[in-house]
């Protein structure tokens, strides 16, 4: 296995993904995009990028916020993420260029690429699909799932899997149909798997903090990875 960091800009701001892949292939392999949650890229998306690469992807943890930037904690993690949720449009443009990139890299085959993100990378990957971008499918892990504003009427080409913790208490039930009727209007090729007892951040084995709705759930987090490899297998052929 090989891995590396790359350096690209958006708007000025210089950002920092990794990527790692099969160095042993002789061929180029399907890429995947890994987007983070709201503290920012950190060693969990480069080891999912890792475990992509053993599965003979080139997985790419990329970087919304800046070379170098996360958030502490709640307060911080906040006032990162708060930037994007109030300009959807920049949000799109950011992630689009994390795409763009990492179909730029010689390992890569720039026709087969994927994305799957974690809470707010979550909404980002959605916001990737919803803004028409051409990659084969998109994975939400417990992603935030309101609608953008500026994509109605957009049709979605990229197949959409959705996987959410009934219990989350930032994505309540009218927001999980909502995404459902967007889906369905856009003529994309939707599933929303819903799992039981799970609330928010279900696949972070750090994530305890069950008063505000956050908490790991082993099981679920088991199940969602099946899924999401499934899922991959199928877009990426």
């Amino acid at each position: 296995m090989a891995e590396r960091y790359i350096e690209y800009t958006h708007n000025g701001d210089l950002l920092e993904g990794f990527m790692a892949w099969d160095d042993s292939r002789t061929d180029t392999c399907p890429g995947v995009l890994v987007s983070h949650a709201w503290g920012g890229r950190s060693g969990l998306e480069c080891d999912k990028a890792r475990e992509l690469a053993e599965l003979g992807y080139c997985g790419f943890a990329l970087d919304m916020y800046g070379k170098g930037v996360s958030g502490s904690g709640p307060e911080e993690n906040t006032k990162l993420m708060q930037p994007f949720l109030g300009d959807r449009p920049m949000l799109q443009a950011r992630i689009a260029m994390a795409l763009a990139t990492l179909r730029e890299q010689d390992e890569v085959d720039a026709g087969r690429t994927a994305a799957l993100g974690y809470c707010f990378g979550g909404l980002c990957v959605l916001d990737l699909a919803r803004s028409g971008s051409d990659l084969r499918g998109v994975v939400s892990l417990h992603g935030l799932f309101n609608a953008p504003g500026n994509t109605a009427g957009t049709k979605i080409s990229a197949k959409v899997l959705a996987l959410h913790g009934h219990e989350d208490p930032m994505v309540p039930v009218d927001a999980v149909n909502g995404l459902k009727t967007e889906l369905t209007e856009a003529e994309a090729d939707w599933q929303i798997h819903v799992y039981g007892n799970a609330k928010h951040a279900f696949t972070n084995p750090q994530a305890n903090a069950p008063d505000m709705g956050i908490l790991y759930n082993a099981d679920a987090d088991r199940r969602s990875w099946v899924s999401t490899l499934n899922f991959l297998e199928e877009v990426l052929v």
